[in-house]
């Protein structure tokens, strides 16, 4: 249960009590930065406690307790080499998932829960609870780069980007900015909503677009993802080349893969005429069995036959493994687990 009074933090209201406290944006960037790296100053030492305006040396040990308490690890499940899903409570008592991928990837959940309701993902199943402040998003690559080096984030995992969307791009600017993550290595997950192509092209810091595409049949879109925004699949495919060639970014499109669902001979055809040509990636992506469900993966052997059918007509695709398979920890189940335990 979420109290009446709680709002989740956002950055520019931390700002906003930084300047009152009389900082200035070098002592916001440094403060920031030092949190964001997770790399800190002794304030016992001069040179940094002169830093910082009195008012504001006052208050850091409060602001430091209240940054730290953003987001707290409820579990840690290992799910092979270099990966683990991550169970984070929220101040409120909320849980979410974050996820350590290999060579330095991090992805992060932005709502909790989410109203886009995927057949194949448990994220949605209660609908969306709420909005993560991006303070709280923040806080997730915090705690997950005290455990390990976080170089990559990827906003894919429970919520819908979109649907947060002031949030989530300052969440993104604060950590191409002052959490030292490149530009490109920032990659914002959508299921296909305008508004994500009107406002990244206007933002300082612009991430790498990916796009859940799962089929690029119409009508068996609204029956996979049956809240996603009604918009054809080429306009979308459009949209994002667009944006990919003006960010020297390719478009890395996602593509759950179900057994019997959409790992068809025809579903190859769409994508060939959808992606020939086009500056993009397609990350095909094992399903990851979620309970409840009869949804299978394909064999080894199809998936194997699809990367390569692909690659003869140009298109590069990649075979992407959904973490937690080993755990059962499709992207919600931990989450679901830990709700009713």
């Amino acid at each position: 249960m979420i109290p009446d009074s709680f709002m989740p933090m956002r950055i520019s209201q931390l700002r906003q009590r930084l300047q009152e406290l009389g900082a200035k944006p070098c002592h916001e960037d440094r403060l920031l930065r030092g949190w964001s790296q997770v790399s800190s100053y002794d304030r016992k030492n001069s040179p940094a406690d002169n830093f910082f305006p009195l008012a504001l040396r006052n208050e850091l040990p409060a602001i430091e307790t209240e940054l730290a308490n953003l987001a707290k690890l409820h579990g840690e499940y290992p799910a092979g080499n270099e990966v683990a899903r991550l169970l984070v409570t929220l101040n409120d008592g909320q849980m979410v998932e974050s996820v350590l991928l290999p060579r330095g990837g991090l992805c992060v959940s932005t709502q909790v829960g989410c109203a886009v309701g995927c057949v194949f993902c448990m994220s949605g199943r209660d609908g969306l609870l709420r909005q993560l402040g991006s303070a709280e998003i923040v806080a997730q690559v915090v705690l997950a780069r005290k455990r390990r080096e976080v170089s990559k984030v990827v906003f894919m995992g429970m919520g819908e980007p979109a649907h947060n969307l002031d949030n989530v791009c300052e969440a993104i600017q604060l950590l191409g900015l002052q959490g030292n993550i490149g530009h490109k290595n920032l990659v914002l997950s959508t299921v296909g909503d305008l508004r994500v192509f009107e406002r990244l092209p206007l933002e300082k810091v612009k991430p790498a677009l990916a796009l859940s595409l799962h089929t690029t049949d119409a009508l068996l879109r609204a029956k996979l993802l049956p809240h996603a925004p009604k918009i054809a699949v080429e306009e979308l495919a459009v949209r994002a080349e667009t944006y990919a060639r003006a960010t020297g970014y390719p478009v890395q499109y996602q593509w759950t893969l179900i057994e019997g669902v959409n790992d068809s001979d025809a579903e190859l055809e769409g994508i060939v005429r959808l992606l020939a040509g086009k500056y993009a990636v397609m990350n095909l992506i094992p399903f990851n069995e979620v309970d409840g469900l009869t949804f299978r993966r394909p064999s080894l052997q199809r998936i194997s036959e699809m990367v390569q059918t692909l690659h003869r007509h140009g298109i590069l695709a990649k075979i992407r493994d959904s973490a937690g398979q080993e755990i059962e920890g499709a992207c919600g189940q931990l989450r679901a687990r830990a709700a009713v335990s």
